[in-house]
């Protein structure tokens, strides 16, 4: 089974946003942190809100959370809602199906009993389980640190100004 672009992004999102559960966090350095365009995340943030699984403040001190807590957000039910009806093969599509042996095919059966396995597997994990206790992960997903150059001390501008 593949996962989505989209899946993939919404997951680090909610990892990094359960690492970070003091505060609101931003999309630029959700994007920065977990190397994901802007773009795509905007499209992700918005959709993981109207899934209840974000709170979003707009605004200049504006930013998002997780809208509850990290041990109840199940990993499967994140998948099945960003997945959603994606057909897994041609077969499994109602529309623009055009495989001859989809009505007798037994691999059709097996293929969405272990897509149901699947699942359920991942219904066992917690947001919470991914994040907690993981310092290796932690330590990535902290706000990443300003690289500009610091700005110049009073003394330093007094110095260039004398010269």
């Amino acid at each position: 089974m593949r996962i989505t672009k989209r899946t993939n992004i919404a997951i680090r999102l909610l990892m990094y946003c359960a690492a970070n559960q003091d505060r609101l966090v931003t999309k630029a350095e959700i994007a920065q942190c977990c190397n994901i365009s802007e773009n795509h995340l905007a499209q992700v943030i918005n959709q993981l809100g109207q899934l209840n699984y974000l709170r979003t403040q707009r605004g200049r001190n504006g930013g998002m959370s997780l809208a509850r807590g990290a041990d109840q957000i199940r990993v499967g039910h994140v998948f099945r809602h960003i997945e959603g009806s994606l057909p897994m093969t041609e077969c499994f599509a109602d529309t623009d199906n055009t495989c001859p042996l989809s009505d007798s095919c037994r691999l059709k059966l097996a293929l969405s009993d272990a897509a149901q396995a699947f699942y359920a597997a991942l219904d066992e994990i917690t947001l919470d389980s991914l994040v907690c206790g993981n310092t290796d992960l932690m330590k990535i997903l902290q706000p990443v640190a300003c690289t500009r150059a610091p700005a110049p001390t009073g003394e330093a501008v007094r110095g260039r100004a004398a010269r």
